[in-house]
């Protein structure tokens, strides 16, 4: 049986580990309090019985027996700024407690297990997220290690400091067919199982992610002085545009969000003459998002064209949206239908490190209530009794992924 009291107090202990100077509960990836939860965490996966190492990308991963190919579970323990104490340490800390129930069991797994530790899912001053899942996945390529901060320091020497080896990053790469299945437990973040009144959630697939970045170029001229009808207005034409992403949000299955606006010179007595809109669009249907990217296209062109302004749409990158795999579903169904709970089968409308581990065998999802479908914010919140029916389902999944 999960002991609901220890996995909330590991919850507790580990939600300790934050910045100070930051709102929330923020513990960002590359931070001293980072580096301490980490270290905490090994000490309670050796506890658990786990071996414990990281690899060269600074992935923190524990395993117990049985052979290969492996069955892989876990989440991350980085938040964003200002975040919560549950995105993420739910899936870490719930894999946890199903390894030391199994062991406490005397159960003797025919799978090797491992419970991961994913280094860096949030995004982050590197521009790049999901680093870790991405090393392992084999897809964190020479590139992302010459990635700079801010500050000017690389993403290489940084994955150093976190305990990893840039230098033979190839290592952390898992071969495809390592794996038997990864299961992932993680918070919904959003309304829809708690307005049902349902503990859990078997996910259906993770949604693409289309960012576009929209620059209109017009003409700066004095606000006071130049009539409204002889303006080259750059910033008239992004805001059309970007009541378009609004309306194209509302159609169909995704959601679309302006969520980053730049216009410059950025002085009250200057007609606007160049302004850029960081444009995301979400859904789990790839012409969705190819349909919506293209009339996006048009109506930022034709805003421009009526201003005389310039435009021009770049795709700064694309996810193909990730069906969750059959086997894995089905385990679940079992395995949640043996506990006498119910579920509901949704998507995912956040991306995960399991898009990354879809690259190397069948993956799949358990989602538990936020309240509120509040998430990444401090206000974030998951019941004990959903994280232990989460953690219960999980470790009923896992044995029988284990069984197949």
């Amino acid at each position: 049986m999960v002991d609901g009291a220890r996995l909330q107090a590991d919850l507790r202990m580990l939600s300790e580990f934050r910045d100070p100077d930051a709102p929330g509960w923020t513990r960002r990836v590359f931070t001293p309090p980072y580096f301490r939860s980490r270290d905490w965490l090994a000490e309670r996966m050796r506890d658990a019985g786990l071996q414990v190492r990281r690899d060269a990308a600074g992935n923190l991963i524990g395993s117990i027996g049985g052979a290969r190919p492996a069955l892989v579970t876990g989440s991350h323990t980085d938040t964003v700024v200002g975040g919560g104490r549950f995105d993420g340490p739910a899936g870490v800390l719930g894999a946890l407690e199903a390894v030391r129930c199994i062991a406490s069991s005397g159960r003797k797994l025919r799978h090797e297990l491992r419970v991961v530790d994913f280094l860096g899912e949030e995004p982050n001053d590197f521009g790049i997220s999901c680093i870790g899942s991405r090393a392992i996945a084999g897809h964190l390529g020479a590139d992302h290690l010459e990635l700079r901060d801010p500050g000017g320091q690389t993403l290489s020497a940084a994955i150093a400091e976190a305990g990893g080896d840039p230098r033979r990053i190839a290592e952390a790469a898992w071969a495809p067919g390592d794996i038997a299945a990864f299961v992932e437990l993680h918070i919904e973040q959003g309304p829809a199982l708690e307005d049902a009144g349902v503990p859990l959630g078997i996910v259906s697939g993770i949604v693409g992610i289309e960012r576009l970045l929209a620059t209109f170029t017009g003409q700066a001229d004095h606000a006071g002085t130049t009539p409204m009808g002889r303006r080259h207005d750059a910033l008239c034409a992004a805001a059309e545009a970007l009541l378009a992403v609004e309306r194209l949000g509302s159609q169909g299955e995704g959601v679309a969000t302006t969520g980053r606006i730049e216009a410059h010179p950025g002085a009250l007595n200057v007609v606007p003459e160049r302004v850029q809109i960081w444009v995301e669009l979400r859904s789990t249907d790839g012409d969705w998002l190819d349909e919506r990217r293209s009339r996006f296209e048009e109506a930022a062109a034709a805003a421009g064209s009526a201003r005389g302004v310039r435009m021009r749409v770049e795709q700064l990158s694309r996810t193909q949206p990730l069906l969750a795999s059959d086997l894995v579903r089905e385990a679940m169904t079992r395995a949640i239908d043996g506990l006498g709970l119910e579920h509901l089968t949704l998507p995912s409308g956040a991306g995960h490190d399991t898009v990354q581990m879809a690259a190397l065998g069948p993956v799949g999802m358990l989602f538990i209530p936020s309240a509120g479908g509040r998430s990444h914010c401090a206000e974030e919140w998951t019941t004990p009794e959903h994280l232990e029916a989460g953690t219960a389902a999980l470790m009923a999944t896992l044995l029988e992924l284990d069984a197949l």
